[in-house]
């Protein structure tokens, strides 16, 4: 009764069902393996009981050799006030000291602007894509000051730094996976709050629920890039079954010392679960195939 009223106040006051923020339901998948990672995600969006986009892809370029797998909320009006230079250098200064820092290259001509400098956003978009947008900015101008790729590591550190700082704005959860020179492979979870946790595999998204008992049971140590690709397309698929909220396509994408290596697996490819039904036409389809005089049949 109370669902139904505000319902109806809703509509009352002339709400369309799209305002607001709205939650996304979502399947994504990083695993570790002997040489590289897997990442894996479904590719429905969803906005409440819809859904937008049966084709999104959410594993999202932060670097040549790093990944970002996105899951979280889209809100209609979401204010980003991120005070990137305080950030970054605060972070350095901790890490390795202020003359350390600027060694690196770490100061105010980072961002090519003294003083504190502020990105301000007014996004009509996902969480995820803005923090993904910076974060790439931010490593692009680390590795033109280094000289060389970003390392995994700091790249889910600077994921870990706005999602945190900005924690109280953001609904997003993410899982980084890449490969560098010095520590291999390697995944890191950056789920709500802003946490950082490194794991040989993560899960995020509505669809996780269903998936912790099978990462537990099934993954290993030690797996070759075959089996890591057709494990993370088993798990996804399988939480698509379970989950409305995740469905689609599953896109993957594999990361080790030879690059970078994207796979697609249309619906119709994909393992079915429990007397789940084959994928069918559009009704839209079957229409079309038919004659177009409704009283022949």
């Amino acid at each position: 009764m109370a669902a139904a009223h505000a319902c109806s106040s809703a509509a009352a006051a002339g709400e369309a069902p799209t305002t607001g923020e709205h939650r996304m339901g979502t399947t994504i998948v990083g695993v570790c393996y002997d040489g590289g990672v897997v990442l894996g995600a479904d590719s429905r969006t969803s906005t409440g009981m819809y859904v937008a986009n049966r084709a999104s892809d959410k594993i999202t370029q932060l670097t040549d050799n790093v990944y970002v797998c996105r899951s979280g909320s889209v809100s209609a009006h979401a204010i980003f006030k991120i005070e990137a230079f305080s950030l970054l250098f605060s972070h350095a200064v901790n890490e390795h000291g202020k003359g350390r820092a600027q060694f690196l290259g770490i100061s105010s001509r980072f961002f090519f602007c003294p003083g504190r400098a502020y990105i301000d956003g007014w996004k009509k978009a996902a969480d995820t894509q803005v923090i993904s947008d910076y974060v790439r900015y931010f490593l692009h101008q680390h590795t033109i000051q280094l000289g060389q790729p970003a390392t995994v590591k700091v790249a889910s550190n600077l994921i870990r730094l706005l999602a945190y700082q900005n924690k109280n704005m953001l609904q997003a959860g993410m899982i980084v996976g890449g490969w560098d020179k010095y520590e291999g492979g390697q995944i890191f979870s950056v789920p709500l709050g802003g946490t950082i946790l490194r794991q040989p595999f993560a899960i995020g998204g509505s669809g996780s629920s269903y998936l912790y008992a099978l990462l537990d049971h099934e993954w290993k140590e030690g797996m070759s890039q075959e089996e890591a690709e057709k494990f993370v397309v088993k798990v996804v698929s399988l939480a698509m079954a379970r989950d409305g909220a995740s469905g689609g396509v599953v896109r993957t994408v594999t990361i080790n010392a030879d690059g970078v290596k994207r796979n697609f697996y249309p619906g119709d490819k994909l393992p079915l679960w429990h007397e789940e039904m084959e994928p069918q036409n559009s009704f839209l389809d079957i229409l079309a195939a038919r004659s177009p005089d409704p009283m022949v049949q």
